[in-house]
């Protein structure tokens, strides 16, 4: 099979043959040739429905036309200048007006870089060094929350990573989610900390959701205590609706970050917050950040396209609830497992109840997932291949699409 044989040429020029640890299926991963709407096709000539959809940006599915024609129209006069352009004013203009606690936006290449800049100007802002994060909570692969993160270091089964400075994660504290009395007690005993950093719905072992009134105490206290509170919304901005978890939940942060569908499948992140904060990021102010690539027209273009397209058709996002309601009806005639969703994101876990932070979610069997998985495949379905990760849907999958995933999930459930 081709993809077996790129996958050995792979493991002797990159480190395990791939460029993120979470593509290292066993025995080796599939190689894609092209995608279109809602579906993949492998090198090997497999045609699969897709559920993984870039782990999430592609929310109107792949080369959606309104958005390839933005990248062509933008590639016509180049993809990166060194300058400012009018597509910056054009998306931030939308994500500022979508979001009544951001006021002001600041571009960036990845959501990585978006938590990590975010994290920083915190601790310009307050003065203060420590921050807290949750327990598996995922913001990025950068040193100071790379402590018993989600995703695919918990795959992997090293939630800590060699080479992170101790030094450095020392001024990183964690809590579950959902227990606003740890995050009250850690507060109590801590006047150091300049920021609370957390995924409002947990996105890279989840979906995990919030307790009832959970991220609105979590406001309440890191106010009492003076600690800024960053909303992580690379997964749920526009995934959980226009203006993201903050909307979707009343939730007012001080600093917010985004990624994934604000690029429109391009590589793009962003960071943004109230006035007074933001103003101390370089050059006007003294918290320095800075980048090649920060504003990449051709992101800007894809990120605006797809905004615009999900403006104008706000529909979108109760069609995709509906949809993952129809497959979650059919995994639970399965009888094996909890499913979960919220929107367009789902996930079947393999425990008797939804999990409620990530120690839950540790208890998951993963050997009856791995099982899972595989059958879907076989039936044509692409799930993300961690019992870790959150499934999607986009705009392009089909009534047929969807009712060839629930009476997958019905099936392969037994297997």
């Amino acid at each position: 099979m081709k993809s077996s044989e790129l996958f050995n040429r792979a493991k002797t020029l990159m480190p395990g043959g791939v460029s993120s640890p979470v593509r290292a299926i066993k025995p080796y991963p599939f190689y894609v040739e092209r995608a279109a709407g809602s579906h993949l096709t492998t090198v090997d000539g497999a045609d699969l429905i897709d559920c993984c959809l870039g782990y999430g940006p592609l929310i109107l599915g792949h080369a959606h036309p309104e958005v390839r024609e933005a990248i062509e129209r933008q590639l016509e006069k180049g993809w990166l200048y060194g300058t400012p352009t009018p597509l910056e004013l054009d998306l931030a203009g939308i994500i500022t007006g979508d979001h009544p606690a951001v006021e002001m936006v600041r571009f960036v290449s990845s959501g990585s870089e978006a938590t990590m800049a975010a994290i920083r100007l915190a601790r310009g802002y307050t003065g203060k060094q420590d921050i807290i994060k949750i327990e598996g909570g995922f913001h990025g692969a950068h040193d100071a929350v790379l402590v018993k993160a989600g995703s695919g270091a918990t795959t992997l089964g090293v939630p800590d990573s060699a080479g992170v400075l101790a030094d450095l994660t020392a001024h990183t504290r964690q809590v579950p989610y959902n227990d606003t009395e740890a995050l009250e007690a850690l507060l109590a005993g801590n006047d150091d900390v300049a920021a609370f950093i957390l995924e409002p719905v947990m996105g890279n072992v989840g979906p995990v959701l919030p307790d009832d009134g959970y991220l609105a105490d979590v406001r309440e206290i890191t106010a009492a205590h003076d600690v800024l509170l960053i909303l992580d919304e690379v997964i749920t901005g526009y995934r959980a609706g226009i203006g993201g978890a903050e909307v979707l939940y009343d939730v007012k942060p001080d600093l917010a970050t985004f990624g994934k569908i604000i690029g429109g499948g391009l590589p793009i992140g962003a960071f943004g917050g109230r006035c007074d904060i933001m103003e101390l990021v370089a050059p006007a102010g003294p918290v320095y950040q800075a980048g090649t690539f920060s504003g990449n027209p051709a992101s800007l273009a894809a990120g605006y396209a797809t905004l615009r397209h999900l403006h104008d058709h706000p529909e979108i996002y109760r069609r995709l609830d509906d949809a993952t309601r129809a497959i979650g009806e059919a995994a639970a005639d399965a009888g094996k497992g909890t499913f979960v969703r919220i929107g367009s994101l789902f996930k079947h876990f393999f425990r008797d109840a939804a999990p409620r932070d990530y120690r839950e979610v540790k208890e998951c069997d993963t050997e009856a997932f791995s099982r899972f998985w595989k059958a879907m495949l076989e039936a044509g379905i692409f799930l993300p291949p961690s019992q870790f990760e959150t499934n999607f849907l986009s705009a392009a999958h089909t009534t047929q699409d969807i009712k060839q995933i629930a009476e997958a999930y019905g099936s392969c459930l037994f297997a």
